[in-house]
């Protein structure tokens, strides 16, 4: 083996030399920081040093170290781990799905490091279009075997599955979907659906599997063209609340253009975001360009007297100021100005693209606020659509729209079960032309 070391001042300067001497099929080996020079360790500069050989066979990178490479057991816990399972007791030796996990872990670390080496050595070419034809096939073979281990390894509930359900059952761990969620689902739909529909009719494992999934999103049935006055006798008042960053104005005036411009309702506006630098002028441009009155509140008195002011109005929408779920004297403040304006309905504002741990967060903070409605926004920036199921079990509250961009008054909807459901299946679009109605 052509093994060779080499150190420079930069990581660039380091593999323009390797990419002399070695070539650009050379492999990266190991990679280090270290300090040369000096007197005493002072005055030292620090330098990369880096280990790469122009051979192509790629030894585990733990025996690289002298460590014993992955048991068995930890590489099918790092495949389980990876779908969302928890590590379990190392399997006896000779388990065909353990020799699968450890096939495909040790495979995976290879096909990586060389696809890695390659772009770090030669990062202005793109690999040939057959190495990356045999990359790309490579990992669909991973992929395979990862499928086949997770599919014998599963839960009593779940092993042994139907290609069908397996399928459906794999998106939705992908998506994120709680896994105790995902095992529930299949073990109903196992129950429900006869041995030859499991094994035959993959249409009927799907409804079945999407029909689950919508019974886990609860949905409001108050459509926006119910814009009519409330029981009360006043305009129907709903208030948008939320953390800041989530398009809460963006929203409520994609809401006032739906009601006004669509449905022909007198809507009426009023703004308590004072604090962000032009927000009240971000929302009044809104405001003139569909034509309805904006007023702003700066106190839970003023916000009395502006709903009263809008007395004539159809619909009412309150725009508050975003808060942090953790300033819990700005959350008082908020519901004190609640409390004045007494919404029909509040609306508790969270972004899609967050994180499940900072949507539940957000969620129990808010509760004060007393959402019965939640809005999703920024669904054009989700990666995994099940965060969406997982938070709608936390949260308990009904969800009423969606958004999928900034355009006003297009990228909203009303919030579907079913488009949700197949977002997190992998068999619809995030932006269709369906929007609010």
């Amino acid at each position: 083996m052509n093994l060779r070391t080499y150190r420079a001042a930069s990581i660039a300067d380091a593999l323009s030399d390797i990419k002399r001497d070695l070539g650009p099929d050379a492999v990266i080996l190991h990679t280090r920081s270290c300090k040369e020079g000096g007197i005493l360790g002072f005055r030292a500069r620090r330098v990369v040093e880096i280990t790469a050989s122009s051979a192509v066979n790629v030894v585990h990178p733990l025996a690289r170290k002298g460590k014993a490479a992955p048991s068995r057991s930890t590489a099918t816990d790092r495949v389980r781990k990876a779908y969302g399972g928890a590590p379990s007791p190392a399997p006896p030796a000779g388990d065909p799905v353990v020799e699968m996990a450890v096939a495909a872990s040790a495979s995976a670390d290879t096909a990586q490091l060389n696809a890695s080496a390659t772009a770090q050595v030669s990062p202005s070419a793109p690999a040939p279009a057959h190495e990356q034809h045999l990359i790309a096939r490579e990992l669909a073979s991973i992929r395979s075997m990862v499928g086949q281990a997770l599919r014998s390894s599963s839960p009593a509930s779940t092993g042994g599955m139907p290609e069908a359900l397996f399928r459906n059952y794999l998106a939705m761990i992908e998506s994120e979907v709680a896994r105790e969620l995902a095992d529930h689902i299949v073990g109903e739909v196992r129950q429900e659906l006869t041995t030859e529909q499991l094994e035959s009719d993959e249409n009927a494992v799907s409804r079945a599997v999407l029909t689950r999934l919508e019974r886990l999103i609860p949905v409001a049935d108050t459509p926006p063209a119910s814009g009519a006055l409330a029981t009360d006798g006043r305009p129907r008042t709903i208030a948008l609340v939320g953390p800041t960053g989530v398009g809460k104005t963006t929203t409520i005036a994609k809401l006032a253009a739906i009601y006004k411009l669509r449905h022909g309702k007198r809507v009426g506006l009023v703004t308590t975001d004072t604090y962000r630098i032009a927000a009240v002028e971000q929302l009044r441009t809104y405001a003139n360009i569909i034509g309805i009155d904006l007023r702003v509140a700066l106190t839970p008195r003023e916000m009395q007297a502006a709903c009263a002011a809008h007395a004539d109005c159809d619909v009412l929408l309150i725009d508050t100021a975003g808060r942090s779920q953790r300033d819990a004297t700005k959350l008082d403040d908020l519901k004190s100005f609640l409390e004045a304006a007494k919404p029909h309905e509040t609306h508790l504002v969270l972004s899609g693209a967050s994180s499940e741990a900072v949507i539940v967060e957000a969620a129990q903070r808010f509760a004060l606020a007393s959402p019965d409605r939640v809005i999703f926004t920024k669904l054009d920036e989700m990666v995994h659509f099940g965060v969406i199921v997982n938070a709608a079990r936390s949260i308990g509250a009904q969800l009423s729209y969606v958004t999928t961009g900034q355009e006003v008054p297009d990228h909203i909807e009303p919030g579907s079960a079913n488009r949700l459901a197949r977002l997190i299946l992998g068999v619809g679009e995030v932006r269709e032309e369906a929007q609010a109605s």
